[in-house]
């Protein structure tokens, strides 16, 4: 069996993700325009649990909107099907190894990868560039090397 990339034509739709996209970056630019705060989700939610903000209201909304993002779609498409094949350990292993990557990195794929590189931040580049790296190097062991 050899491991070929193999495109799903009929399931490729370029437009509907260019649109996503397009919403992302209007939405990532209200936010810097209104606020002054790039669109990190875990900033966003890291400054949830600080007591002396006094910003928690657009923090709630903008995470409310995260949430309630797939129920809001339903109702115009049918939502892709979810498969997850793995365990809730390794799930949980996965996010705490990811949380303690976005305190060392200062920043998560969202506000490093979609709003630093947009702001060409060259903290943003090297991070975005480690964080791409980390992701096909593990892909590649998990895929290949241990199973």
């Amino acid at each position: 069996m050899t491991n070929m990339l193999i495109i799903d034509w009929p399931a490729f739709t370029p437009l509907s993700a260019m649109l996503g996209g397009v919403i992302i970056g209007l939405a990532t630019t209200a936010l810097l325009i209104v606020t002054g705060r790039v669109a990190g989700i875990s900033g966003i939610v890291g400054g949830l649990f600080r007591l002396s903000q006094g910003d928690r209201g657009w923090r709630i909304a903008f995470i409310a909107g995260l949430l309630m993002a797939p129920w809001i779609y339903r109702w115009i498409a049918v939502l892709p099907p979810v498969e997850i094949r793995t365990s809730y350990g390794l799930l949980v292993l996965a996010g705490l190894i990811v949380g303690i990557g976005t305190r060392y990195g200062s920043g998560c794929t969202s506000g490093h990868g979609v709003c630093g590189l947009s702001r060409l931040s060259p903290r943003s580049i090297v991070a975005t560039i480690i964080f791409i790296t980390t992701a096909m190097a593990t892909t590649y062991v998990i895929r290949h090397v241990t199973f």
